[in-house]
């Protein structure tokens, strides 16, 4: 079969994110599928599975998915490191989006990127049936899939800002995505993002992000926060979390009664 065979089944998130559209997210961290499922509900334009801050491994991602599976909330996931062997766990899962952690320079960008193309692109391994290609049912996956897997690179350390421009640069990543709060501990201000010399960094990011012609993101659960990145061009926002909404919503509705 053609690649254009496979190309029925787009990655709809891949080409929004390349077209700079406006993406808003949410982060999922109690790596349960009814919450999950919930927030599939909600309308978000991506949910991101966390597997680096959360208690996630691929069987409890495979849930997730399937609770996904008629929600207009495109799937992203986090893998704990940019380990090529995990990376590849994760795409046979059923993940075609990516947001690999802590990355500091161009060739740890472009690893990361070879992990999610098959040979001759990249060195992903291959598995004949998995749960990515309908166990091997899906015609044409291995001649279209390279084009559909959206890699997004994090920027979290000093050495990453100052790699970000060829970061950036390297073919195949689609977005750079800032991590407020351990970018802040790498300039020695941990728990305080908006310290200026942490917000000069992310100013950087975000010029030489920009200046690649490739999407920003950004993980913002203060609404103040979000909307101020989003002028500056950020257009792949996580504006919250399952954690956060649910630690906020249960404390405020016991607080109620109690004070009563």
């Amino acid at each position: 079969m053609t690649q254009t065979a496979y190309c029925a089944f787009p990655n709809t998130l891949r080409q929004r994110l390349i077209r700079g559209e406006r993406l808003i997210g949410c982060w999922c961290s109690l790596a349960n599928p009814i919450s999950t499922e919930v927030l599939g509900v909600a309308g978000f334009d991506w949910l991101l599975l966390d597997g680096e801050h959360a208690p996630n491994d691929v069987l409890s991602f495979v849930p997730q998915l399937m609770a996904l599976k008629d929600s207009a909330s495109a799937p992203v996931v986090r893998p704990s490191t940019n380990s090529t062997v995990e990376i590849k766990r994760l795409l046979d899962a059923g993940f075609y989006n990516l947001l690999v952690p802590f990355i500091e320079s161009a060739e740890e960008a472009r690893r990361a990127v070879a992990a999610t193309r098959y040979p001759p692109q990249g060195v992903r391994g291959v598995s004949v049936a998995q749960r990515s290609n309908r166990y091997g049912t899906l015609p044409g996956y291995f001649q279209g899939i390279n084009e559909q897997i959206s890699v997004i690179v994090q920027i979290e350390s000093r050495v990453g800002v100052a790699a970000v421009a060829e970061i950036a640069a390297v073919d195949g990543v689609d977005a750079v995505f800032i991590g407020p709060s351990d970018l802040a501990a790498g300039y020695g201000h941990l728990g305080h993002a908006q310290h200026p010399e942490v917000q000069a960094a992310m100013a950087e990011v975000f010029a030489a992000v920009r200046a690649a012609g490739k999407a920003i993101g950004i993980l913002a659960p203060v609404e103040a926060d979000a909307r101020r990145y989003m002028e500056m061009g950020a257009t792949f926002v996580a504006v919250g979390s399952d954690l956060g909404v649910f630690r906020s919503a249960t404390q405020a509705l016991c607080d109620k009664f109690k004070s009563a």
